[in-house]
């Protein structure tokens, strides 16, 4: 076994000094190497004398851990060539070992993240890394920039049941903000890693600088597990499609060093951290040890509620009305507020308003609400999308929206945008509708926002529907409180609605009535809108009928719909076709007559 594995367990060295770590191993080879856009892993293999000179910078530096240059070998990011990735795990920890060895430092298997797959395959993916290290005597293993927990603590345990004293060190990449990409905010990811039992050592590393590490070592107060930061050599800027980090080394290290100072256990580099910069870090941490005590807790302000007359109504059993309303697409907002106006006159109880449908760019549904609030008085119901914003955007938006008193919405995953981009349209499932609940709800457990009601979709036209109803109850295990139906146009869907009454107690209802207005609308909406089935006697019904006969055979049937739901409801749902605002203006004011 080598020197790096004989040392005094890290345990026992964390508990009198911080351990520092090397820094940012891919950008440091494509700096000296001046390469770029290919992964830095299979260096271990094509040039192996660079990447073990690195590892040496690093430890003379004063670096007492360093990490094997395999952060992205995996099987998803080389295609399934396993001998190919088992090729280069082997090889960078004969490499980092070796360079190790006469300093006698640790060495940690560096596994980076896993996404895109089920979580059982994760897991799996996962298990194969460690299992390859584990053969080759690693002891050490760093799951670094995370943005959830999938499939670590299986991981974690499955390493401890082969190797009981091994070191688990779990690191995530988290904004400014304390969330990470998936949503989650690092409270409860720490809370979870540490209520495991199996994972040794938490913390942060890339996206963020020093001062924004400082901020998230302030928001998380106390850390129930040994705290690691391995912050980003400041904010990257971009030339010449090259990417480069300009915190100079002496700032990096007194300002990482006076955060060591307040508890953190584990201390080094990620992104554009150089061997100066760790080199730095150690001279500014000379004569220094290992705080203990609590960090300061952010303070927050405390917000006030205020009341949501319409969810008030659906929580008392009065069916409330609310009707959807899409935005405009242009900057004229007129006659959406007319139409608004017209609907309240009604008495309507909440516009709805859509978040660019049918992935068409229109007036933000946010912005629009406040408006329509403002104005009108009259409760908004934005809808919100996961395809077209990052998380800062969403955050930022919620937070408008809290201002602005406005408390319930509509969290969609989003339609894909038609485009031969498969990325793209990919990208409109990684933060699904679940997982922008969980934020939601989160955001208002913290106090940042005052807390939203957050409702669903749900496919009564679904195929599949115990599907649906499965995905539904997701959903509300993910801080949903209700749904908001798919148009009933169908015996099938009026079915689907009882049984998710029967299968989804608790949750609130709102039952979807579309107008048709035409059949020529009807074949459209059964043949092209995803979502919507309509049966072949609604369409034939309008089969030859004018404007005005079409209206009233609308109203008729959407009458119908409404009475046949109503005992499998708590609200109604009414979807404006072709801002036809005086068409549903007359349906809705006839259901509250019937009422």
């Amino acid at each position: 076994m080598d020197m790096a594995q004989e040392r005094v367990d890290i345990r026992g060295h964390i508990k009198k000094e911080p351990l520092i770590f090397d820094g940012g191993m891919g950008t440091y080879y494509a700096q000296k190497t001046h390469t770029r856009g290919k992964g830095v892993e299979l260096a271990n293999i094509e040039t192996p004398i660079v990447v073990e000179g690195i590892h040496t910078e690093y430890l003379r530096a004063g670096a007492q851990a360093i990490k094997t240059n395999t952060f992205a070998a995996n099987r998803i990011v080389y295609q399934g060539e396993e001998a190919l990735v088992q090729g280069i795990l082997r090889t960078g920890w004969e490499l980092a070992a070796r360079a190790a060895e006469s300093f006698g430092a640790y060495v940690f298997a560096d596994i980076g993240p896993v996404a895109g797959l089920p979580p059982a395959d994760i897991a799996e993916e996962y298990r194969f890394l460690s299992d390859t290290f584990l053969a080759l005597g690693a002891k050490n293993f760093l799951f670094e920039t995370n943005s959830s927990m999938e499939g670590l603590v299986e991981t974690a345990a499955h390493i401890k049941q082969i190797v009981p004293d091994a070191f688990v060190l779990t690191s995530f990449a988290a904004l400014s903000g304390g969330y990470t990409r998936d949503g989650l905010f690092v409270e409860e990811l720490i809370r979870t890693a540490a209520e495991s039992g199996y994972i040794d050592a938490v913390g942060f590393n890339c996206v963020s600088g020093v001062q924004s590490m400082k901020e998230l070592v302030h928001l998380i107060g106390t850390c129930p597990l040994p705290l690691s930061l391995m912050p980003n050599a400041g904010h990257p800027i971009v030339i010449d499609g090259r990417t480069f980090y300009e915190s100079a080394p002496d700032y990096f290290g007194k300002g990482l060093a006076a955060i060591v100072r307040e508890g953190v256990s584990i201390a080094g580099g990620c992104c554009g951290t150089t061997p100066e910069h760790i080199r730095a870090l150690c001279k500014a941490l000379e004569g220094g040890t290992a705080a203990e005590g609590e960090r300061v807790r952010q303070e927050r302000t405390e917000l006030t509620p205020s009341r949501s007359p319409f969810f008030e109504a659906l929580k008392a059993g009065e069916i409330p009305i609310a009707v959807e309303l899409d935005p405009p697409d242009t900057g004229n907002a007129d006659k959406f507020m007319a139409g608004a106006r017209e609907l309240q006159a009604a008495g309507v109880h909440a516009i709805t308003i859509a978040d660019n449908p049918i992935a068409r760019a229109r007036m933000d549904a946010a912005m629009l609400a406040g408006r329509v609030r403002r104005s009108l008085g009259i409760e908004p119901i934005p809808h919100m999308t996961c395809r077209d914003r990052n998380l800062n955007a969403i955050k930022s938006i919620l937070l408008g929206l809290s201002a602005e008193g406005i408390h319930n919405m509509i969290a969609i995953t989003g339609d894909p945008i038609p485009t031969a981009e498969r990325d793209e349209v990919k990208s409109v499932y990684q933060f699904n509708s679940r997982k922008l609940s969980a934020f939601i709800k989160s955001l208002g457990e913290r106090g940042d926002v005052i807390p939203f009601h957050v409702f669903g979709a749900l496919n009564v036209n679904a195929k599949h529907f115990p599907s649906q109803l499965g995905l539904a109850k997701k959903k509300m295990e993910a801080g949903m409180t209700g749904f908001f139906t798919q148009p009933v146009l169908s015996a099938q869907a009026k079915e689907n609605l009882r049984t998710a009454r029967d299968t989804l107690p608790g949750a609130l209802i709102l039952g979807g009535i579309m107008p048709v207005v035409s059949e020529r609308n009807a074949r459209f909406m059964e043949s092209e809108i995803t979502g919507i089935h309509v049966e072949e006697r609604i369409i034939n019904a309008y089969h030859g009928l004018d404007r005005e006969a079409a209206e009233e055979l609308a109203v008729e049937l959407s009458l119908g719909i409404a009475r046949d739901i109503k005992p499998y409801i708590d609200g109604y749902y009414i979807i404006t076709p072709f801002s036809r605002t005086a068409l549903v203006a007359r349906i809705a004011a006839a259901m509250m007559k019937r009422q």
